[in-house]
C-alpha cells in the first residue's frame, strides 16, 4: 500500500502542473533525492501532510485566479493525491520518566489546487514514529469541524446511525490516514494531531525523534515570505536533578529548569519548512553510573471507572559499559511452511545468518526449522565457534526450503527439552512464524507449565512475525544479548489488600532498555522496600527503592498502553468477556485504541445547525425523537463516520492452513485500504503473540504504531506480523500501540 500511495502522490504532482500562479510559477513535481530515485516509496510522507484527493482531473486549478485549462478526458483511478501547501506548523512534546512522550502537532494547509467553485475530499497522512499510538485528530475548515472519538460498539446502539468510512486507518504499519469529505477549493484546513510514543534508550542516552521533514512541494508558491516553525519540549525525568543535552537537530533554547525537569524551545522564521526530522538526545548524569529507579503512587481520578490506587515502578540500567552480561544459550525456531516462500524466507535466512555471526564464542546455539515436521541443526546445543557458525549457515542455505503445513507445538517442545539443563546462562528461544494454529492456547499452557521457580533461570521466549524479520530479528537479538539483571523480585505486594500487576511476571533488565512495571492496588505501601535480582555473574543484587507520590507525573497515561495490551492478551487467553469490557473502558477513558473499541470521526457543520435552529424557532417545531442528542447520527449538521477496525486482530487460521502468504489477497475482491493492511497480517498468530508476550521475562518492542503493541512478562510464545512484529520485538526487547 505504501507503494500505491507513493504512485498516487507522484500522479498528483504531475497533475499540479496544470495550476498557474502567474509569472510562469507553475508547480513542477520535484525529483526525489538520489538515494530514493529508484525507490517505489519516494513520495510516502515523512511528516504530517494533507492531500487533495483527485478523481476528476478537470477540477484542478488555481482557486484564486482561474486559468484556461484544456479538457481532460477520463478519471484518475486510483485517485491522484496532490500535497497541499502548508501555511504554519508547530509541535509540542511532554516527556515523562524518560519513557513516554505525548505529542501535539499543529499545522494549517490550503487547498490551493482546486477551483474555487468545486469540492474534493482531502486526506490527512500521518507517519507515526516507531512505537507510536494515535490519540486523536481535530480538523477545522470554515465553519465545519472534524474530530476523532473512540466508541465501544457493544455498548453503543448508534452504529446504525454511523456512516461506514470507505477510506482511512492504517495503509502501512506506521502510516495512518484520515479522509475529510467535500472541502471547497481555496479553503484553509487547520489540523491538530496528538499521539504517544516511546522514548528510545541506547548507549546510555535517551533519544526523542519527531517527523519534521517536509518536502519542497508543500512550501507555498509565490513571493517567498518568512514563516514561523516552532517546537516545544518538556522533559520530566524524576530520577535525576539535572538533564544534559547531548545532541539536537534544531537549535533548542533552555527556557525552564527545575530538579529533574527541564523545558526547551525551538522557534525560527524560515523561508522553507524544515527538511530534517527533529531529534533530541540527553543523559541523566545522576543515574548514569549505576542501576537506579523509583516507585510512584497515584490516586484514581474522580471519573475513573476503577477507583483502586495506581503505582508505577521504573528502573534504569545506567551506564553499564564493562559490566558483564548474561551468557546466552539460544535456540532459533524458524517457520519454513509454504506461506514463507519467496522473499520472506530469503530475508529470514539473511537475518538468521547475521544473528549467528553476532554470537559470542562463549554462547551456545542451535536451530530448529519447522513446517508440519521439525528439522534440527544439531541434537544438542553447540558452542558458537567460528566453525559451528559456518556449518550452521551452510545448513540454513540447504534446509530452509519453504513448503508444508504449520505445526508450532512440536518444535517448541523440542526447544524446551534442549534447554532444560541450561546452566550459568540465560536460555532463550527465538520463535519466528507467520502462522496461526488451532492449539494456540494449549501451546501457551504448555509453555507456562515449564516456568521454573525463582531460584533458577527459566527460558525466555522472544516471538515475532516472520515479515520484516530481517530488520527486527537483529534488533531483538541485540536486546536479548544485553541482559544485566534477571529474576527480579520484591515482597512489597504481599501485605496489600488487593493488587494487580502489569505484567504479572516481572521482566528482566537490559542495558539497552528501561524497566517499567505498573498496576492497581488497595491497601498501604511502606515508605521504602528492597528489590532483588540476579546479576550476570549469578551474584545477588539488592537495591533500596523509595516510594513517592507521583505529583506531576501522570502515571496512568504513561502506563496505560502496556496495561491495555496485557489485559487484551489475558482476555484472549481466558475468553473472558469481563476483561474485554475492562479493556474497552480503559481505552475509552484514556483515548488509547484497543481491540474492543473503534475510532469514529464526528463532523460538525455549524451552518446547518444554525439553519436548523433558526428554522425550528420560526416554525415553532418540536425536536423530534430522531434528532434528540442521544441519536447524534440524525442531528442536522452532525454526521458520524465509523473507521474500519484498526486493531491487529487474532490471526487467520484458514490462511495458515491454505499457506496463503502474508499480504496476499483475493484478486476478485477490491478491499479498502484498512482491509489491505489487516490482510497483510492474515496469517499472523497475534492472539498467541498477545498472551505470550504477556508471559515473557525479558523486557524486550509499535506501532504498533501505529501502531501496534503487546505487554510482556516471563514467558513469551506469541507471534505477530507487520505492526505486531514491531510491537512484539519492541516490547520483548525495549520494554514498554495503530
Amino acid at each position: 500500500m505504501a507503494e500505491e500511495f507513493s504512485k498516487s502522490v507522484e500522479e498528483g504532482l504531475r497533475l499540479s502542473k496544470r495550476i498557474y500562479f502567474g509569472n510562469d510559477r507553475a508547480v513542477t513535481p520535484p525529483r526525489p533525492p538520489p538515494s530514493m530515485s529508484k525507490s517505489h516509496t519516494a513520495y510516502v510522507p515523512t511528516a504530517p501532510t494533507l492531500y487533495a484527493v483527485i478523481s476528476d482531473p478537470g477540477i484542478v486549478d488555481n482557486p484564486d485566479v482561474p486559468s484556461y485549462q484544456p479538457y481532460v478526458h477520463g478519471k484518475c483511478d486510483p485517485p491522484a493525491l496532490i500535497p497541499l501547501h502548508m501555511k504554519s506548523v508547530s509541535a509540542s512534546a511532554h516527556c515523562f520518566l524518560n519513557a513516554s512522550a505525548f505529542f501535539a502537532f499543529s499545522f494549517a494547509s490550503r487547498l490551493h489546487c482546486i477551483s474555487g467553485s468545486r469540492l474534493c475530499d482531502c486526506l490527512l497522512a500521518l507517519p507515526l514514529p516507531h512505537q507510536g499510538s494515535i490519540l486523536g485528530v481535530e480538523i477545522t475548515v470554515h465553519r465545519k469541524s472534524y474530530s476523532t472519538k473512540l466508541v465501544d460498539l457493544k455498548d453503543n446502539n448508534g452504529e446504525e446511525n454511523m456512516i461506514q468510512a470507505q477510506n482511512g486507518g492504517f495503509i502501512a504499519p506506521n502510516l495512518f490516514t484520515l479522509s475529510i469529505p467535500k472541502i471547497d477549493g481555496g479553503s484553509i484546513l487547520s489540523v491538530k494531531i496528538s499521539w504517544h510514543q516511546k522514548i528510545q534508550f541506547s548507549n546510555d542516552m535517551f533519544c526523542l525523534n519527531v517527523p519534521f521533514n517536509f518536502p519542497d512541494f508543500v512550501n507555498p508558491v509565490g513571493k517567498r515570505m518568512a514563516k514561523k516553525e516552532k517546537i516545544e519540549i518538556n522533559v520530566n525525568a524524576v530520577i535525576g536533578s539535572e538533564l544534559i543535552c547531548q545532541s539536537m537537530s534544531h537549535t533548542l533554547k533552555k527556557v525552564r529548569q527545575n530538579a529533574g525537569s527541564v523545558g526547551f524551545l525551538y522557534e525560527s522564521d524560515v523561508l522553507a519548512w524544515s527538511k530534517t526530522d527533529f531529534s533530541f538526545s540527553y543523559v541523566v548524569p545522576d543515574s548514569s553510573s549505576h542501576i537506579s529507579g523509583g516507585f510512584l503512587l497515584e490516586s484514581a481520578s474522580v471519573d475513573d471507572f476503577d477507583q483502586r490506587e495506581m503505582f508505577c515502578m521504573y528502573l534504569s540500567p545506567g551506564n553499564l559499559q564493562g559490566r558483564k552480561v548474561f551468557r546466552k544459550e539460544i535456540l532459533f525456531v524458524i517457520d519454513i511452511s509454504g506461506s514463507t516462500r519467496g522473499k520472506v524466507i530469503d530475508e529470514t535466512k539473511n537475518a538468521l545468518s547475521a544473528a549467528l555471526s553476532k554470537l559470542h564464542p562463549d554462547d551456545s546455539f542451535s536451530i530448529i526449522a519447522f513446517n508440519g515436521d521439525a528439522y534440527q541443526f544439531s541434537k544438542s546445543m553447540e558452542l558458537a565457534s567460528k566453525d559451528a557458525v559456518e556449518r550452521a549457515i551452510e545448513w540454513i542455505n540447504m534446509n530452509f526450503v519453504a513448503g508444508g503445513d504449520t505445526n508450532i507445538s512440536q518444535p517448541l517442545k523440542m526447544a524446551i527439552e534442549m534447554l532444560s539443563d541450561a546452566q550459568s546462562s540465560v536460555p532463550i528461544i527465538f520463535l519466528a512464524t507467520d502462522g496461526t494454529v488451532e492449539d494456540e492456547r494449549q501451546i501457551c499452557d504448555m509453555m507456562k507449565s515449564h516456568m521454573s521457580n525463582e531460584e533458577s533461570i527459566c527460558p525466555r521466549i522472544y516471538t515475532f512475525g516472520i515479515d520484516l524479520v530481517e530488520s527486527q530479528m537483529l534488533k531483538l537479538f541485540d536486546k536479548a544479548s544485553s541482559l544485566v539483571l534477571a529474576n527480579i523480585t520484591m515482597d512489597i505486594f504481599n501485605n496489600l489488600d488487593e493488587v494487580e500487576v502489569y505484567p504479572s511476571h516481572i521482566p528482566d533488565l537490559s542495558s539497552d532498555d528501561l524497566f517499567i512495571l505498573s498496576g492497581r492496588y488497595n491497601g498501604n505501601f511502606p515508605k521504602e522496600f528492597e528489590m532483588k535480582g540476579v546479576l550476570a555473574d549469578f551474584s545477588n543484587f539488592v537495591i533500596d527503592m523509595k516510594i513517592h507520590e507521583a505529583k506531576e507525573i501522570p502515571v496512568q497515561r504513561i502506563c496505560v498502553r502496556d496495561q491495555i495490551d496485557y489485559l487484551t492478551a489475558q482476555a484472549w487467553f481466558s475468553n473472558d468477556e469481563k476483561l474485554e469490557q475492562q479493556v474497552a473502558k480503559l481505552s475509552l477513558q484514556t483515548g488509547f485504541l484497543s481491540e474492543y473499541t473503534r475510532m469514529t470521526i464526528l463532523e460538525n457543520d455549524e451552518r446547518l445547525k444554525k439553519a436548523q435552529e433558526s428554522g425550528g424557532n420560526k416554525e415553532g417545531k418540536k425536536v423530534s425523537k430522531k434528532s434528540h442528542p442521544k441519536n447524534r447520527g440524525n442531528v442536522e449538521g452532525e454526521r458520524t463516520f465509523l473507521l474500519p477496525h484498526l486493531g491487529l486482530g487474532y490471526g487467520n487460521l484458514t490462511a495458515t492452513v491454505e499457506n496463503i502468504q502474508p499480504g496476499s489477497q483475493d484478486s476478485n475482491k477490491g478491499p479498502d485500504n484498512a482491509e489491505i493492511f489487516v490482510k497483510a497480517a492474515t496469517n499472523c498468530c497475534s492472539n498467541l503473540c498477545s498472551y505470550c508476550c504477556c508471559m515473557c521475562c525479558i523486557q524486550a518492542c509499535s506501532r504498533i504504531n501505529n501502531q501496534c503493541a503487546v505487554a510482556l512478562t516471563q514467558l513469551c510464545v506469541g507471534l505477530g506480523c507487520f505492526s505486531c512484529l514491531d510491537c512484539c520485538a519492541e516490547i520483548c526487547c525495549s520494554g514498554n500501540d495503530t
